[in-house]
């Protein structure tokens, strides 16, 4: 299949510039050497073919993750109704265009219709009877996709900060193990895919703890698991990435795939009183001190963003035996989730490539 991208043709991973004949900085070619690159596409790209930012994936990455295509709400959003549309053809421009696809997520507290943990009455659900509910889930969607999907996460987000289980609808009805279900009912549904456990501020110690304490859970009880994500969503002045980098080695040393996933880094100030993270229920009113840079990133912010970007991936080489895949949580700052969280309406620029779908300049120094 060949792609024809700002005047570059693509065909079978060569890449060619057919006005000027000149290499041009390709993504996932310049980490060949040391990981997948990878990035989250949405609905509205994956069912515009014509879609620039699509064909920029296509170009720089070689694995996707859906932004939301393949949560709970999405593909399942009522009783024994399952909408395949943006999930197939997700798959579909994956396996065209040789990418590995990861399904993005199986189980989550979040995007989660209330209707999944009730009977017809509204009343909650028995344990046995939301394990049966959760196993019919798994089956139908990752059984679906067994020969197409790479590596699915399979549990999204069930630590708190301190390490442990947060008590979502999940572990109040079915217990602690309903992790090791969801493993469980995955390997069953989609044997040969890799399994992962992906949550954010895995930097923090009590919360690596918490996931290794998982991790070691689950080998040790024979379940399958073989990657563990973390979340990137970071900004100039936190985490510091020494702390990302104990974590990296610690959670390699469990023995699984260490994934760096849904990173950017956001330029703008935070609001003092939320909590950074990736808390997707946050949502504030719009305010302008929160909000510097709608007309534009000043030179001096962008060094910092370089600055930052190249210390992350000095590390991220460092440890490449250990890291499997580095994937943005989007294709470029004009479509950012940054955008519109914690508050809509602002301008962000936390990702290698810009508004005008360029790779920035810095990144060929990282």
């Amino acid at each position: 299949m060949a792609l024809l991208i700002s005047g570059c043709n693509i065909y079978n991973g060569e890449e060619v510039n057919t006005q000027t004949g000149a290499k041009e900085l390709i993504l996932k070619d310049k980490f060949a050497d040391d990981f997948k690159i990878g990035t989250a596409i949405s609905k509205a790209q994956v069912l515009n073919a014509s879609d620039p930012e699509l064909l920029l994936a296509a170009k720089h990455f070689n694995t996707f993750t859906p932004e939301n295509a393949m949560k709970w709400e999405s593909i399942n959003p009522l009783p024994n109704e399952y909408q395949f549309e943006v999930a197939d053809a997700l798959v579909n421009f994956a396996a065209a265009n040789k990418q590995q696809l990861v399904g993005h997520t199986l189980v989550w507290h979040s995007q989660t219709p209330d209707w999944v943990f009730e009977d017809d009455s509204g009343n909650l659900l028995n344990r046995d009877q939301l394990l049966q509910r959760m196993q019919h889930h798994i089956k139908t969607v990752a059984g679906r996709y067994a020969d197409q999907i790479f590596a699915w996460d399979v549990v999204n987000e069930a630590l708190n900060e301190d390490g442990t289980l947060r008590e979502s609808k999940w572990q109040q009805i079915i217990g602690d193990d309903f992790i090791e279900h969801a493993f469980m009912f995955a390997h069953q549904a989609a044997p040969k895919a890799k399994l992962y456990y992906n949550d954010y501020n895995m930097f923090k110690p009590a919360k690596r703890a918490g996931a290794i304490a998982l991790i070691k859970r689950l080998k040790q009880k024979g379940i399958q698991i073989d990657g563990v994500g973390m979340q990137a969503h970071y900004s100039l002045a936190s985490p510091d990435f020494a702390e990302v980098e104990d974590s990296i080695v610690a959670l390699a040393a469990t023995g699984v795939d260490v994934m760096i996933t849904e990173l950017d880094i956001s330029v703008l100030p935070f609001p003092e009183n939320l909590a950074e993270g990736a808390d997707v229920s946050l949502d504030v009113a719009l305010q302008q001190q929160y909000n510097p840079y709608a007309t534009g990133l000043p030179n001096a912010v962008e060094q910092q963003l370089a600055s930052r970007y190249q210390a992350l991936f000095s590390i991220y080489k460092k440890h490449s035996n250990s890291i499997g895949r580095v994937t943005f949580w989007g294709v470029s700052d004009k479509q950012t989730w940054r955008n519109g969280w914690p508050m809509q309406g602002r301008t962000d620029y936390p990702l290698l490539i810009d508004r005008n779908m360029q790779i920035k300049g810095f990144v060929d120094s990282l």
